[in-house]
């Protein structure tokens, strides 16, 4: 479709046209649930450095890139070849590695819930030491803009900014990961990543020239056409929860390039901590009024508790990682 995503300066939040920046961000969050970011911030040195890092590691041996296999990890960290992510049951087409936040695993007793088992270390190649400095400083500021997202959306939803802020500490679950999209062949399926929801708050995108995220809008799939100097944002479930639909949690997805075209991608998910529980906010009257309710799907129920939520998406996502570390929580 040619429809466009709308375009949101968050350097305005801060500035004296704040209130008319505010309703701007509403109408898209409630509206589409995506919109582009621009004003963040973020140094050109460091989005150009974190590309330059995933093609050379992308362009590593096999072998060498399989050395930070992520069945080696409970954590669900380290690389996935192209095949071994599913989306809607189907294998997506995509190699990737997915980092989080560097913390050592906990040692957990019988009482304690799964989802703990999550945090965890990364995996880093030896073959590219430099690939763990610029991935966790570009994480830094991912996270950084995110929050300033995150703190606009509840000032427009009539909260204070810092409404959310609890559940962001130093055990929050926010994630990288850095991804691959060879180009396909004829014959071949086009799904990058099939279409889905985002499960945690927030989830940043930077996405190279080449594009090929789609939106689902109300008249078909949108193209999230790239914008130079901008990230993508969208709405996760959890703020779909809190809001009682007012927010929109929008099934995307990412078609492959065609053959001879490599696409890179580094998303960042907003996750809370683990044990955080979606707790529904006190909309002003006339946003209430608004509400559309939490999507009701059967194929994707939707857990007030973020830790559940993870795990859940987690186990779908890598039935590999899963059967071999997780198997007392797969379905009997």
């Amino acid at each position: 479709m040619t429809a466009r995503l709308p375009l949101i300066d968050i350097s305005r939040f801060r500035g004296p046209d704040r209130a008319e920046f505010l309703a701007e961000l509403r109408v898209a969050a409630h509206e589409i649930g995506f919109f582009y970011v621009v004003g963040h911030g973020v140094p050109k040195s460091l989005t150009d450095g974190v590309f330059e890092v995933a093609r050379e590691f992308f362009a590593l041996p096999l072998a060498q890139r399989r050395e930070i296999d992520n069945v080696r990890s409970p954590q669900f960290r380290g690389y996935t070849v192209t095949g071994n992510e599913y989306t809607g049951g189907a294998p997506d087409r995509r190699e990737q590695i997915d980092i989080g936040p560097e913390r050592a695993a906990l040692e957990l007793g019988p009482d304690d819930p799964p989802w703990l088992r999550l945090i965890g270390p990364n995996q880093w190649p030896a073959a590219l030491p430099r690939l763990r400095e610029i991935t966790l400083a570009w994480q830094a500021e991912a996270l950084r803009v995110s929050r300033e997202v995150l703190r606009a959306l509840a000032a427009a939803l009539g909260q204070d900014e810092g409404y959310f802020d609890r559940w962001f500490d130093e055990e929050a679950s926010a994630h990288v990961k850095i991804i691959h999209y060879p180009g396909r062949a004829a014959g071949e399926s086009d799904q990058g990543v099939g279409a889905h929801k985002d499960y945690g708050y927030l989830a940043l995108l930077q996405q190279d020239e080449v594009g090929g995220l789609q939106v689902q809008g109300p008249d078909g799939w949108i193209d999230a056409v790239p914008v130079p100097g901008s990230f993508v944002f969208n709405i996760g479930e959890m703020l779909e929860i809190a809001t009682g639909g007012y927010l929109l949690a929008t099934r995307h997805r990412v078609v492959s390039p065609p053959a001879g075209v490599d696409r890179y991608s580094v998303p960042f998910f907003l996750g809370p901590r683990l044990d955080a529980v979606v707790e529904p906010l006190t909309l002003p009257p006339e946003l209430a009024a608004r509400a559309r309710g939490v999507s009701d799907e059967a194929d994707n129920p939707l857990h007030a508790r973020y830790g559940e939520n993870a795990l859940r998406g987690w186990l779908r996502s890598h039935p590999e990682v899963a059967r071999r570390w997780w198997s007392a929580s797969l379905p009997s």
